[in-house]
C-alpha cells in the first residue's frame, strides 16, 4: 500500500467518513405499494467487473421481492483506504467485495462476519461446496468469513506456432525448459524476446519461490526471503532480463507483445485473457494456447486468487444479506456471472459445466487449480508484497546486482512490517 502522510490520511479519512455517513449499512426497511416489508442492503464491489453486479442484483430481486439491492462500484486503488475507514466508522456496506489478499487484514480486525453460525439455515454457503483452496482464502483462525465468489489461478499462455519454431511441440515444462525456451524465442533477432516477465505483479515472485521449495515464512510466522530458495528465485527471474529474454519498459501490453510476429511469445496470466485474446489478436486464432505452469524444484505451484463475498460485521441486514451471498453463491448464478465477466466460479458442481469441461482453455485452468494454493493468511502480506515489487526493481535495473544483499533488506523490511 502506498505511504501516506498523517495530514494526507486524516484528510482523506474525513473526506470517506462523510461519503460512508450517507451510504453506509443501516436498518433500511420501507414499504412496497402493497403494503408489504422491503430491505434494501448496500453491496460494494470493485474493479471493471463489479460494474455487471448490478445486472445480477436485478436476477436476485426477482427472487427476492422483498429485498433491494444497492451496488456501489469502487475502483480497487481506492476500495482498500475505504474499507479501513469503514471499519474505523463501523459505517459501511451489508456486503463487500473482498480481494483473498485483504482477508486476513480485515478478519484481524473483526469486520467481517463470522458465518459458521449460519451455516444450516444457509446450506448454499457451507464450504464442502467449492474448492478446498479457495475455503482457505475467507478463512481465518478458525472463522469463516469469506464466501467463496470467483477464482482465479495463473497458467502459461504461448504461441504454438512460434515455439514449434524454435523445437519445441508443446509447452516448456521446467524451469530450465523455460528458460531454454525463451532465450532461443529471443534470438530470433533484434526486438524480439521470450517471456514477457511481469514486474509489477506482486504474486508471481511467491508462487515462483514456493515452486522452489520455499516456505516463505516458518512456523512462527518469520519471513524467509533471504534463503536460498527464495533468493534462487529472484535470481531466476532476473535471469530473463540479464540474458536479453524478457523485456524492461518495452511499452506495449502482453497481448499486443503476443500477437502478429509476437514479440514476446510467452507469458503469465489469469483466465480473463483467454477472451482478450480472442477479441483482440484473430490474427493468431488457432496459434496460441495455455499450459499448466512449468515445475520448478518439485512442483508447479500457481497461486489462487479472485474474490470473496464477505458480510460487513456492523450490518443490521443479516439475514438479507445471508440471503444475496448464498444467491451469488449457487452454480448458476456463478456460471451466469462468468458468461458477464469471464470469472471461473468457485463452486465445485458449476465446472461440470460443458463450457468448463469443453474448452481446452478452461480445462487447462481447471488442471492448474489441483496445484493452486493462495498466499499466505498474514495480516501484513499486501504490504510486504508490495514492498517486494521496489525491491525486485533494484534487482532488474542494475547490471550484476547483488540479489542476496537485496533480498537481506527486503527480510528485514518484512520483518519491520510484520512487528510494527
Amino acid at each position: 500500500m502506498r505511504k501516506k502522510t498523517a495530514a494526507t490520511v486524516l484528510a482523506s479519512t474525513l473526506l470517506v467518513m462523510g461519503i460512508l455517513s450517507g451510504c453506509g449499512s443501516k436498518s433500511a426497511e420501507t414499504t412496497d405499494n402493497s403494503g408489504n416489508k422491503v430491505t434494501t442492503i448496500s453491496v460494494w464491489g470493485m474493479g471493471e467487473e463489479a460494474k455487471s453486479l448490478p445486472k445480477m442484483a436485478e436476477l436476485f430481486e426477482a427472487e427476492n421481492p422483498n429485498i433491494k439491492v444497492e451496488v456501489q462500484a469502487l475502483p480497487w486503488d481506492s476500495a482498500h483506504d475505504k474499507l479501513l475507514t469503514a471499519v474505523a466508522s463501523k459505517k459501511g456496506p451489508d456486503v463487500v467485495q473482498m480481494g483473498t489478499t485483504w482477508i486476513p487484514e480485515f478478519a484481524n480486525a473483526k469486520a467481517l462476519m463470522d458465518l459458521t453460525p449460519y451455516l444450516d439455515k444457509y446450506p448454499g454457503l457451507k464450504q464442502d461446496n467449492f474448492y478446498p483452496g479457495s475455503v482457505q482464502t475467507g478463512t481465518f483462525e478458525g472463522a469463516y468469513v469469506g464466501v467463496p465468489w470467483y477464482i482465479d489461478t495463473r497458467v502459461l499462455y504461448y504461441r504454438t506456432d512460434l515455439l514449434k519454431e524454435v523445437g519445441y511441440d508443446q509447452a516448456p515444462k521446467t524451469w530450465a525448459e523455460m528458460q531454454d525456451a525463451a532465450k532461443k524465442l529471443a534470438d530470433r533477432g533484434q526486438g524480439k524476446y521470450g517471456f514477457a516477465l511481469d514486474v509489477k505483479e506482486q504474486s508471481l515472485s511467491f508462487m515462483l519461490a514456493r515452486q522452489n521449495g520455499s516456505e516463505l515464512f516458518d512456523a512462527a510466522g518469520k519471513p524467509l526471503f533471504n534463503q536460498p530458495a527464495f533468493v534462487d528465485t529472484v535470481k531466476y527471474m532476473n535471469s530473463f532480463v540479464e540474458n536479453g529474454s524478457a523485456p524492461v519498459d518495452l511499452g506495449i501490453d502482453a497481448i499486443q507483445g503476443f500477437r502478429g510476429d509476437g514479440v514476446a511469445p510467452m507469458f503469465i496470466s489469469g483466465p480473463w485473457m483467454v477472451q482478450l485474446i480472442k477479441d483482440q489478436a484473430p490474427d493468431i486464432d488457432g496459434k496460441w494456447a495455455t499450459a499448466v505452469l512449468p515445475a520448478g524444484k518439485d512442483n508447479n505451484f500457481s497461486s489462487l486468487g479472485g474474490s470473496n463475498m464477505s458480510i460487513f460485521q456492523y450490518t443490521e441486514n443479516a439475514e438479507a444479506s445471508l440471503k444475496f451471498v448464498e444467491f451469488m453463491a449457487k452454480p448458476e448464478t456463478q456460471l451466469k456471472w462468468m458468461e458477464l465477466t469471464k470469472s471461473l466460479p468457485s463452486s465445485k458442481e458449476a465446472w461440470n459445466n460443458p463450457v468448463l469441461q469443453e474448452d481446452a482453455n478452461y480445462k487447462v485452468f481447471g488442471e492448474q487449480l489441483k496445484t493452486a494454493i493462495p498466499m499466505p493468511s498474514t495480516k501484513q502480506f499486501e504490504e510486504i508484497a508490495q514492498n517486494f515489487l521496489s525491491s525486485f526493481e533494484k534487482v532488474y535495473r542494475t547490471k550484476g546486482a547483488d540479489v542476496q544483499k537485496e533480498m537481506d533488506d527486503f527480510n528485514k523490511k518484512a520483518e519491520s512490517i510484520i512487528n510494527k
